[in-house]
C-alpha cells in the first residue's frame, strides 16, 4: 500500500489519532492582517473527525 506523498507533507498525525495541519493564510497579504491574527495562525490546527477520517485513509501507515 502507498501513502499519498501530498498528503504526508501536509499531515501528522499524533499519538493519540488527531491530525495536526498548518494553518492557511500566513503566506502573503499579510498587512491587512492583524497582529492577533497572525499569532493565532502560526499554532498548528487539528482536523475535524470527519476530515481525519479521509486523510488517515491517504495515510496508511499512521
Amino acid at each position: 500500500m502507498k501513502t499519498r506523498k501530498s498528503a504526508a507533507k501536509r499531515f501528522k498525525v499524533t499519538s493519540s489519532g488527531k491530525v495536526i495541519i498548518k494553518k492557511m493564510g500566513l503566506r502573503h497579504i499579510l498587512t491587512k492582517k492583524s497582529s492577533k491574527r497572525k499569532m493565532n495562525l502560526r499554532h498548528a490546527g487539528v482536523l475535524c473527525e470527519s476530515e481525519a477520517k479521509r486523510a488517515k485513509t491517504m495515510l496508511p501507515y499512521s
